[in-house]
């Protein structure tokens, strides 16, 4: 019962507009929202095919996937939600599609100067926004680049949560923390100045797309992938700040 509950809900809230059309239906860790749109357009311009994107932390949707979400595609900010998926025996195919990174941003307004991970320990920084580490793959890597930094102990009582890595940026635009640590792919917004870091911080963010199983779509979401690692594509993500090598590990 508690499971079709939760299903139910899910159905109702998921915010994918046109459920039942012939759409792509693709579901995207939030540092894409910025590139996955835009090559979104180009791929409906390009084959005629509508995509719906929605987007959220990689563990909510994955956890959506496994309640019965109807979606085509996952584009996962890391591999390990793809595998719990197929594990359950809901992937039909998975495949590497960048490396992201991240990026220390700070407010503009904020009044305080920071330009490393240590000047996050200082009193006048008295708020640092990050993914949950919980479910989303940015907030892990940001923990794990604090950890590397040897500050995390002295920051983590200052530590606010995003739900996904776009509400941690949000965090920061407002001003609600002074900075934070986000996906370089969505740091480059008027309200922030920012900085990459140092990728050796963290564990790989290697990202995998999957082809959900019961998809009708199976021609579409393999062509989107195509389109994806195809010169446009890559040409959009790694103007984002993505790393697409030929092969990923």
């Amino acid at each position: 019962m508690a499971g079709r509950v939760s299903l139910l809900l899910i159905l109702l809230f998921l915010p994918i507009p046109g459920y039942g059309s012939d759409a792509l239906l693709i579901a995207a860790s939030s540092n894409l929202s910025f590139a996955l749109r835009e090559i979104g357009r180009e791929f409906e311009r390009a084959t005629g095919t509508e995509v719906i994107l929605s987007f959220g932390s990689s563990g909510k949707l994955a956890q959506q996937i496994e309640y019965g979400a109807p979606f085509d595609l996952f584009f996962s900010a890391n591999r390990g939600y793809v595998e719990r998926l197929e594990v359950k025996g809901l992937v039909l195919r998975k495949e590497f599609y960048a490396r992201g990174r991240l990026a220390l941003v700070v407010n503009r307004r904020s009044g305080v100067r920071i330009e490393t991970l240590d000047d996050l320990t200082r009193p006048d920084v008295r708020r640092i926004s990050m993914a949950n580490p919980d479910h989303a793959p940015y907030g892990m890597a940001a923990k794990d680049a604090l950890e590397a930094a040897g500050v995390w102990e002295r920051v983590r009582d200052k530590v606010v949560y995003g739900e996904n890595i776009r509400q941690a940026l949000q965090f920061v635009q407002t001003g609600d923390a002074q900075a934070g640590i986000v996906a370089l792919s969505i740091a480059d917004v008027p309200e922030v100045t920012y900085m990459r870091l140092d990728p050796s911080l963290h564990r790989p963010i290697d990202q995998m797309v999957a082809i959900i199983r019961g998809t009708d779509r199976m021609d579409e979401a393999e062509e989107f992938i195509r389109f994806l690692m195809g010169e446009v594509g890559r040409s959009v993500m790694e103007r984002y700040g993505f790393d697409i090598p030929r092969s990923l590990p």
